[in-house]
């Protein structure tokens, strides 16, 4: 009899390790296939990118990568773009300075038409106070030779101050002639007025 009742027990434990078998296989599948899923996609995934496996091979990171010709085409534009921009821009600098050079050329032109015309307006100038210089020469003789008393009487209706110019310009003998005939008040006005000019004169 208790032999009969020892075999069942072995029986048993030989059952659970079986049962213990087959649990771990089925969790190694399990795991197997949980992990073999994902490498077979990057397989897959670097098969179909050369280029990642050719870059992974020469040592270069992954994160990094070329510039596409849409990326260098872009970058080519801009570049010539700034480059056409300076040339503009260098373009205009030179006809703003052609154009001051021009307008240089006309101010000079200018300047030297100017002098020319203040040259001919001294000449002119000259010519005309050499004319009035000759006109009073002339007038002072006139009067000069008149009688003291109808120069007196022309000389009391002169402007005190022309009148004391045409008498500083004659000799002494006439214009004291002239001076006695004229009337005290006029007399005496031309005589202020002579001595006035005659005091502005500096003296040494």
């Amino acid at each position: 009899m208790a032999k009969a009742a020892k075999k069942p027990k072995g029986l048993r434990r030989g059952g659970t390790l079986m049962m213990l078998a087959v649990l771990l296989i089925g969790s190694a599948a399990v795991r197997l296939g949980l992990e073999a899923g994902p490498a077979i996609a990057r397989e897959v995934a670097s098969l179909k990118e050369p280029g990642r496996e050719e870059s992974a091979h020469k040592g270069e990171p992954r994160g990094e990568s070329m510039p596409s010709s849409a990326e260098l085409q872009t970058m080519l534009a801009a570049f010539q773009e700034r480059e056409q921009a300076l040339a503009a821009r260098e373009a205009e600098i030179q006809d703003r300075m052609k154009a001051l050079e021009i307008a240089d050329q006309a101010i000079n032109k200018k300047l030297v038409a100017l002098e020319q015309a203040e040259e001919k307006l001294r000449a002119t100038l000259a010519l005309a106070d050499g004319a009035t210089e000759a006109d009073v020469t002339r007038l002072t003789s006139v009067y000069e030779q008149m009688k003291p008393k109808e120069a007196a009487a022309l000389f009391e209706e002169m402007d005190p101050a022309f009148a004391a110019g045409f008498l500083a310009r004659m000799q002494p003998e006439a214009a004291a002639g002239i001076m006695a005939g004229l009337s005290p008040e006029a007399a005496y006005t031309i005589s202020v007025v002579l001595a006035g000019r005659n005091g502005a004169v500096p003296r040494e």
